[in-house]
């Protein structure tokens, strides 16, 4: 089917599930979240994945063994797209009661790709094409987030021009909206096809300069 907007349904489905994250709820409400959350998400990602690679939809169930909060669903519907063989970086959609969030660029990445993106950061041409891509991120409303050191990264200059980006450990770019009429109409499509677009330079320049692991998988996953 093609995508058509987020219903205002959706939306409220998750305001009671942030009142009320229960088995109960869930189980009373689940086909509001088939048909007004996970379907409309699915049908996004569908018409988008030709240009932005293969999708995956996120299970709606959190992960609890290890967190002191016990609250079993997530309040929100996300979805990943990533390019097969690119090596890292993907785009990210998310919908919940607070309305759309964009992402794009890398949420982890290993020891070997924090080495190499460190590289490339120092080196003269790699470190001032990054610096320009986010400088436009930046500029165009997103904001620019990811795991980082409070310290200068070993090796390193603490005087060094880029020295905020040396420390990333990882490095993404987001673009949020707050509910509104659009977000019901497929106009929501064109605004993640956007966003999404802005985030294609610093894709480009993360799969160009880090690409995939050479560490072995983990087996414990």
């Amino acid at each position: 089917m093609t995508f058509s907007g987020f219903p205002d349904e959706g939306l409220v489905f998750y305001e009671g599930l942030e009142a009320d994250n229960s088995k109960t709820y869930w189980t009373q409400h689940k086909h509001v979240y088939d048909e007004h959350v996970r379907r409309p998400m699915q049908e996004l990602a569908d018409e988008l994945a030709p240009e932005f690679g293969t999708p995956k939809l996120f299970r709606p169930y959190r992960d609890v063994r290890f967190s002191h909060d016990k609250t079993p669903y997530k309040t929100h519907q996300g979805a990943v797209l990533h390019v097969e063989g690119r090596g890292v970086g993907s785009v990210y959609v998310q919908v919940s009661a607070e309305g759309l969030r964009v992402s794009g660029g890398c949420w982890r990445l290993q020891p070997d790709q924090v080495e190499r993106y460190r590289r490339a950061v120092s080196d003269d041409a790699q470190g001032p094409r990054l610096e320009a891509e986010v400088a436009s991120l930046r500029g165009g409303d997103f904001s620019i987030d990811g795991d980082k050191l409070v310290r200068t990264p070993r090796g390193h200059p603490a005087d060094h021009p880029r020295l905020d980006l040396l420390r990333h450990k990882s490095l993404h770019a987001s673009q949020e909206w707050e509910p509104a009429d659009w977000l019901q109409t497929p106009a929501a499509l064109e605004r993640v096809r956007s966003a999404w677009r802005c985030c294609a330079g610093l894709n480009q320049w993360l799969a160009d300069n880090v690409g995939a692991t050479t560490a072995p998988p983990d087996r414990r996953r």
